[in-house]
């Protein structure tokens, strides 16, 4: 019941800040919403966009799943609310901008580098759900088969984000829309342990920082 209490009581905060404080942003929002950017990102509980990039409701558009992944074009039923709701965004909103935001010690990513053994008789949805960044789980592994687990994961979590982003590339209203310069994609890589915020720059082909940790760790004497 704390929980609970807790949730209610986020609520009325909510409340107070939104509708009794400032109200006219919601007055503004009950005509619709005008995002300028589509964010995918993870379901973990750590990572929140709206909180970790300070916004405020209207601001963007999110998608959050397991490891923030976006699947493949298909005609699978099974995928398509992902791809759906991008579509929406692009060609409904006409976002400006979709940003892939993934995350250190991401839960999907570890359990994708250690594929437990499915159990039979029931169906592995997380596993079958992951199979969309198996090619990053063999690119890591067959590039880097003396690093560490904890390397390994991580260059497994920036990877994934890159197979989004071509999955991305590959959907035709997205396609049309950047080639149409309205539409840009970016892939940001949140450090959770360090603090820090990561964007994937094509030109070096790896992930730089464009907001640094505030501290870093004492160094051990």
């Amino acid at each position: 019941m704390r929980d609970i209490e807790r949730l209610v009581g986020g609520f009325q905060r909510f409340q107070q800040q939104y509708y009794e404080d400032a109200p006219s942003l919601y007055q503004n929002l009950r005509e619709g919403q005008h995002p300028g950017t589509l964010l995918i990102g993870c379901c973990d509980s750590r990572v929140d966009p709206a909180m970790l990039l300070g916004c405020d409701p209207g601001d963007i558009f999110t998608v959050r799943n397991v490891a923030n992944l976006v699947p493949p074009a298909s005609k699978d039923r099974g995928l398509q609310g992902v791809l759906a709701a991008i579509q929406f965004a692009v060609e409904q909103l006409q976002v400006s901008r979709i940003i892939v935001l993934g995350h250190a010690q991401c839960g999907g990513i570890r359990a994708l580098m250690e594929r437990g053994i499915r159990r039979d008789g029931e169906t592995d949805y997380l596993g079958r759900w992951m199979d969309i960044a198996e090619p990053a789980r063999e690119r890591v592994l067959q590039q880097m088969p003396d690093a560490s687990k904890e390397e390994r994961r991580r260059a497994c979590e920036q990877a994934s984000i890159l197979i989004s982003l071509r999955n991305l590339e590959d959907l035709p209203f997205v396609r049309r829309a950047v080639d149409a310069g309205s539409l840009t994609l970016h892939g940001w890589y949140f450090d959770l342990v360090a603090g820090a915020l990561l964007a994937y720059s094509p030109r070096a082909d790896t992930f730089l920082p464009i907001v640094c940790p505030l501290l870093t760790e004492p160094a051990l004497i």
